[in-house]
Parts: C-alpha cells; sequence; structure tokens
C-alpha cells in the first residue's frame, strides 16, 4: 500500500481536477474509483490552455488544460477521491511518462473553508493555444454537474476556441456513457 504522496491516506489520494476532469463520465473512464469529494479553490493559480511542445493534442484537436502560479488568481474544480490503484491510470491519462504534466501537490479551501492538500497537474513546456469547442464543452459540462460557482462556469464560458469541427474518439465514448451528445 502507497502512502505519503499528494493528498493521500492509506488507499486514497485526492486529486484537484479543473479540466476535462471536472466531467466525472470522462475521468471514470479510466479511473473508475474516483468519487466526488467536494468543490474547491485553488488560489493564486490561473487556467490556461496549450500545446505540449506546441503540438496539437491529438484526443482533443486543441490547447488541453493547464494552470500556473499567478498570485491574485484562482482556478475553481472539483476534488475527487480516488483508491491508489488509479493513481498510473490517472498518471497515464496525463501524460506524465512522455512528459506532458508533472504531478504536484496543491493546497485547496474547500467552499467551508477546510484546506486541503492535493495531487494535480501542471503542464510541461507548453504552447498556449485555443481549446477545441469540444473540450471546452466537457470543461463547462463537468463545472455544471458539480456545481462549480455560476460566475465561475460563465468565466469558462466565454473561453475562445479554435472552431475545430472534426470528430473525436474520446468524446464518442463520453457521449456513450452519459447517452446524450456533447
Amino acid at each position: 500500500m502507497e502512502s505519503g504522496g499528494p493528498g493521500e491516506s492509506g488507499e486514497h489520494f485526492l486529486y484537484f481536477a479543473y479540466g476535462s476532469n471536472l466531467l466525472k463520465e470522462r475521468l471514470q473512464l479510466q479511473n473508475p474509483s474516483a468519487e466526488f469529494y467536494c468543490v474547491a479553490l485553488l488560489q493564486d493559480f490561473k487556467l490556461d490552455f496549450g500545446n505540449f511542445q506546441g503540438k496539437t493534442s491529438t484526443s482533443w484537436h486543441g490547447g488541453i488544460a493547464t494552470i500556473f502560479q499567478s498570485p491574485g488568481d484562482e482556478v475553481w474544480g472539483v476534488v475527487w477521491k480516488l483508491h491508489v490503484k488509479n493513481k498510473s491510470s490517472l498518471d497515464e491519462q496525463e501524460g506524465v511518462a512522455n512528459g506532458t504534466y508533472i504531478p504536484i501537490q496543491v493546497k485547496v479551501s474547500t467552499q467551508e473553508g477546510k484546506v486541503l492538500t492535493c495531487r494535480s497537474y501542471q503542464m510541461n513546456d507548453y504552447i498556449s493555444a485555443p481549446p477545441s469547442p469540444q473540450y471546452k464543452k466537457v470543461i463547462c459540462k463537468g463545472a455544471k454537474q458539480n456545481g462549480l460557482p455560476v460566475d465561475y462556469q460563465k468565466k469558462l464560458e466565454e473561453i475562445e476556441t479554435n472552431h475545430y469541427k472534426g470528430s473525436m474518439e474520446i468524446l464518442k465514448e463520453i457521449e456513450a456513457i452519459i447517452n446524450e451528445p456533447l
């Protein structure tokens, strides 16, 4: 049994999601143990979208979400409780092995003011780029699904996209689970 890593206690760890993993069905594609824990705020960070080493995501056909330190800014997200057996699948999903993202430890505040230590991910060596409309829609649907603050949901809705119109395999998988088009 692993312990001692970011947001871990015994057989579970806490993961702070701010991108497509806000949507439960997206996260559970590869991490079935994920359970909603709470909505939380990451202070002094900013949400951005980009391409790792300037290469457009082949899954999402546009920039993908990341966070970076930015005093005075904030990122809302969801804290998920996952079994430690899903840590490797989460790392795999986030591209840790190829260097796309690195796991980081963040302290987030719940809406009740409790501070939690969580695992999260930050993209390495990226060039800012707008997300595809489909990727943005998954993020916005996840924000709504989990009750992120309405003002923050509006901010997400206002994100400019790259207007990509093609199909996406990952979107088909998510749509099959939620039984509705995205």
